[in-house]
């Protein structure tokens, strides 16, 4: 886009709000929708406004995946658990491939889950909103691995209310941590804030407002939902060489 604030493209939802996108490779897009039955749609690249059903969550989905196996994980907000699909098979079956369908914060359970991310080992991560932490889900394990947050074996960062999740190529962690407005990354030396670190919430440049998700581009920028300041944020990246974001 150059740099562009014009949109390429507009799709007419047909729906009052949508929770999470997600953009393939090939630029196909899905979303989750807040209206009952809370249905997942998807967007084909080659088409404006033509949209197809691929599944329904049951609840408000914040978070949306889909793994390099063309496999969708959502998240199900009052369900407590995150679900999958094959999006290479004619079957309408879901599976549940973390939690249990009732609060808590056993190894097993989860507390509204809300944003997603699957490597290319498809291990699932999951921002476990209302226990404060991040969830590691090993592929095929039904406990998970607190690996940031309240009752990491590492503790070297507090979250409140996390929201989204991203790992860049070298798997380090970043998070969206709602309630105290910041980014958090990982490197070799653990968690810091990168964005948003006064301590409180805010309007300024450098101050986020209850941030609700985030994306990296291909040259290391990160673009921020600032949710209550209602705005999109982009922080340049310093001393960009070759990319190991996208």
């Amino acid at each position: 886009m150059d740099n562009s604030v014009n949109p390429t493209k507009q799709i007419n939802t047909n729906q009052f709000t949508q929770l999470s996108i997600f953009v393939t490779s090939n630029s196909d897009i899905y979303t989750s929708s807040q209206n009952s039955p809370f249905p997942i749609n998807r967007w084909l690249s080659n088409e404006t406004n033509t949209s197809a059903t691929i599944a329904y969550s049951d609840s408000n989905s914040h978070g949306i995946f889909i793994d390099i196996n063309n496999t969708l994980y959502f998240s199900t907000d009052n369900k407590h658990e995150v679900l999958s699909k094959s999006l290479s098979s004619s079957s309408n079956i879901l599976t549940i491939v973390a939690g249990t369908g009732v609060a808590g914060n056993a190894p097993n359970m989860l507390n509204r889950a809300l944003g997603l991310f699957v490597d290319v080992n498809f291990d699932l991560y999951i921002a476990d909103h209302e226990n404060n932490r991040i969830q590691l889900f090993r592929q095929g394990q039904q406990n998970a691995i607190t690996v940031a947050g309240s009752g990491s074996l590492n503790a070297t960062i507090t979250l409140d209310h996390p929201t989204h999740i991203v790992l860049d190529m070298e798997k380090y962690l970043f998070i969206v941590d709602q309630h105290n407005h910041r980014i958090i990354g990982s490197n070799e030396d653990g968690f810091h804030c990168i964005v948003g670190c006064t301590g409180s919430s805010g309007s300024s440049a450098n101050t986020l407002n209850k941030p609700s998700s985030m994306a990296f581009d291909s040259f290391g920028n990160i673009y921020v939902v600032d949710e209550f300041n209602h705005r999109i944020q982009k922080f340049l990246r310093l001393n960009n060489t070759l990319s190991k974001y996208l």
